[in-house]
C-alpha cells in the first residue's frame, strides 16, 4: 500500500489578525512545497457549542462529525496553538473534546479515539512574547499523547510574532522559516514511516 501524504493544518484561533493563523498558512505553503496533500482548515468554519454531555445526548453537532472525518482521514497534522494564560485556547480544547467524544450507536464514531489513534502531530505556536507560546505546547503535547497521537519531538515557538511577518503574511526570518520547515519535514517523514513506507 502506498502511504498517504495527506496533512491537516489548523490554528487554535479564529481571531482575524491571529499570528497562529498566519503561521498555519506558512505551514501549509511549506508542506505543499514538500509534496504534501494539504487540507488547511479554519475552525471558524466549524461552529461548535461548548462541549456538554447533556447537549451531546440530544445529538452530536454536524460540525463535530465533519471534523471527526477530517481528523481521521489525515495521518499527519500540524497544529498552531496560541497561548492564553500559559496554556492552549478554549477553542482548541473544545474542538478536541467534541472530536474525541464517542457517538453512541454510530457505525464509525462510537470509538472516540479513532480520529486520533496513530496520527503524527507537529506543534507550533506564535506569540508576541519572548517565549513564543512555548508553554501552550507543553500542555498540548500530553493531551494529544493521551489520545494516542504520536507528537513529533521537533517543535517551534515563534517569539515576537508581531514583528515576524511581512505584509503578505510571510515570515521575514529565514531562520524561522527553516524551523517551521523542519517541523513539517519531520511530521511527514514520521507519518510515512508509521504507515509502513
Amino acid at each position: 500500500m502506498v502511504p498517504s501524504n495527506k496533512l491537516l493544518v489548523l490554528a487554535g484561533s479564529t481571531r482575524a489578525g491571529s499570528w497562529n493563523r498566519k503561521l498555519a498558512r506558512v505551514v501549509a505553503d511549506l508542506a505543499r512545497a514538500a509534496g504534501a496533500e494539504v487540507a488547511h482548515i479554519e475552525l471558524a468554519d466549524f461552529e461548535l457549542p461548548i462541549y456538554n454531555a447533556d447537549l451531546e445526548a440530544r445529538g452530536t453537532p454536524e460540525a463535530a462529525i465533519r471534523l471527526k472525518a477530517l481528523f481521521h482521514a489525515h495521518p499527519a497534522w500540524i497544529l498552531c496553538s496560541p497561548e492564553y494564560n500559559g496554556s492552549y485556547t478554549a477553542l482548541l480544547k473544545n474542538t478536541i473534546d467534541w472530536v474525541s467524544s464517542p457517538v453512541k450507536g454510530h457505525p464509525q464514531w462510537s470509538n472516540g479515539t479513532l480520529p486520533f489513534e496513530g496520527k503524527v502531530v507537529g506543534l507550533l505556536s506564535a506569540s508576541p512574547g519572548a517565549l513564543g507560546g512555548l508553554r501552550s505546547l507543553s500542555h498540548l503535547a500530553p493531551l494529544l499523547s493521551m489520545l494516542q497521537c504520536w507528537v513529533a519531538p521537533n517543535q517551534f515557538a515563534l517569539s515576537r510574532a508581531a514583528e515576524a511577518f511581512d505584509a503578505e503574511g510571510q515570515l521575514l526570518s529565514d531562520a524561522s522559516r527553516g524551523r517551521v520547515r523542519a517541523v513539517v519535514e519531520q511530521v511527514l517523514w514520521a507519518s510515512r514511516r508509521l504507515q509502513g513506507a
